[in-house]
């Protein structure tokens, strides 16, 4: 798998451009200061592994001096192809994006703050093949903070729960057949979440065990609102088990309700309840009024998302493209 790489394109900037090995996709936030690295160490690596390659940065407004940054990146590595959103779309919008404009046989997909290591992206590469088109990086030990770790392996766990098709070993340190990933930019969901599509799509799945390193550069952006928030777009998304939980909640709270009922009027009948109780009264009325308002939630939640995709919204737009400059 031999080919001109990024240096190779430095010197002679004007060649043909054959189709790549592999095209890196990063969907960039808030690691802007760890770009330059990234792609000199992605060069590196891929040099040495003789793989032709070409890296994919898609800036989703999460810092003003992003796209200044890419477009200088861009500009020094004709390699380099920087592509700014109109806004912020997600993390996993911004990666389909660059699935999108990928032209590479393999499609590898990374976090932009060198926690996933360059290094180990031929080892990803050397581990897919037409029988196993998507290949997952795992962490034996993750350098997060501890909620960080707690929360991601309780979220691994109900998700196995809710998802029994996906891949336990998921994470955003991938690579994709293109056939496979070309397919992501089809659903149209305008909250995708790229690991659940792809349990859709195959089961022919590799894990390559890889380190974690540290994040060298600024602070995550993924606080535990947006944690939150994720898991329940999942769930909400490519799960019917809330509204299982509702269904099966509002049966359980319908039964308990009839026996309550039963037992008073039993109670009243043979004289041991002589004044049912007004505090009594109302905390069954009230808990049954918010398990009820929580049912509707659920539905609305569902409803909201069916309104989404008619009205269909983008899942991303290009504002700029260093391409096309």
């Amino acid at each position: 798998m031999n080919g001109s790489t990024m240096s190779d394109n430095l010197a002679n900037p004007t060649s043909d451009v054959p189709v790549p090995d592999v095209s890196i996709v990063v969907p960039v936030y808030g690691g802007s200061a760890a770009l330059p690295e990234l792609c000199r160490r992605l060069d590196q690596a891929l040099q040495s592994a003789g793989l032709n390659h070409e890296v994919i940065l898609v800036d989703d407004r999460g810092q003003p001096d992003t796209w200044g940054v890419i477009c200088a990146i861009a500009a020094r590595y004709p390699r380099v192809r920087g592509l700014r959103l109109g806004r912020n779309f997600g993390q996993h919008a911004a990666t389909i994006c660059g699935i999108a404009h990928a032209h590479g046989e393999w499609i590898v997909t990374m976090d932009d703050d060198l926690e996933h290591p360059p290094e180990s992206v031929p080892t990803l590469l050397a581990a897919g093949d037409e029988d196993h088109p998507l290949v997952y990086g795992t962490f034996e030990k993750r350098t997060h903070a501890a909620y960080r770790n707690l929360s991601s392996e309780l979220m691994r766990r109900m998700l196995k729960r809710a998802f029994p098709d996906l891949n336990e070993d998921y994470c955003s340190f991938r690579a994709i057949h293109a056939p496979l990933a070309k397919q992501l930019d089809r659903f149209g969901f305008d909250r995708p979440y790229i690991d659940g599509m792809l349990s859709w799509l195959t089961s022919s799945t590799r894990s390559v065990s890889v380190p974690h390193q540290q994040r060298q550069h600024g602070e995550s952006t993924y606080t535990m609102r947006k944690l939150l928030s994720h898991a329940a777009n999942i769930f909400v998304t490519f799960s019917y088990l809330p509204l299982r939980i509702a269904t099966f909640g509002g049966a359980a709270l319908a039964a308990i309700s009839f026996l309550y009922l039963l037992y008073v009027v039993y109670g009243r009948l043979s004289g041991s309840i002589t004044n049912p109780g007004y505090a009594s009264l109302m905390s069954v009325v009230l808990f049954a009024c918010g398990i009820q308002l929580l049912i509707l939630g659920v539905v609305g939640e569902y409803v909201g998302r069916l309104m989404g995709a008619t009205f269909r919204r983008p899942v991303y737009v290009v504002d700029c493209d260093t391409g096309s400059q």
